[in-house]
């Protein structure tokens, strides 16, 4: 048993080197920065449907870009496109969402929030 545990012990020190996603499907971790956005031509708004800008997602340990593409709107909730963040000297990429409410990205769904339009409430 204790074997085995020092095998797997070694096993994984040895990938130190290698980038692999973080353990939440929702988060991928690399070491080099991505490259600069490339522009996009953003077309005229569609009734029912939100514009989401291209981004640089991690594929087969390269960056990849994800051209811009039209989201059904989802009533009562407020989309978060995907980007990356700089954390502890490497990159994380925080994959699209869907959060309930929150219009004004305080974190409070606005079911909960008593002012969540006022504009003075800081």
């Amino acid at each position: 048993m204790l074997k085995k545990l020092l095998l797997a012990t070694v096993a994984a020190a040895s990938l130190g080197g290698v980038t692999l996603p973080a353990m939440s499907q929702d988060v991928i971790v690399v070491e080099k920065a991505p490259p600069p956005l490339r522009e996009e031509v953003v077309p005229a708004p569609r009734t029912g449907y939100i514009w989401v800008a291209g981004h640089w997602d991690w594929r087969d340990d390269h960056y990849a870009w994800v051209a811009g593409t039209w989201v059904r709107e989802r009533p009562g909730y407020v989309y978060h496109r995907s980007e990356w963040r700089q954390r502890d000297g490497h990159w994380e990429m925080v994959h699209e969402s869907w959060a309930r409410g929150d219009r004004d990205g305080d974190g409070v769904p606005d079911r909960a929030d008593r002012r969540p339009d006022d504009p003075n409430r800081y």
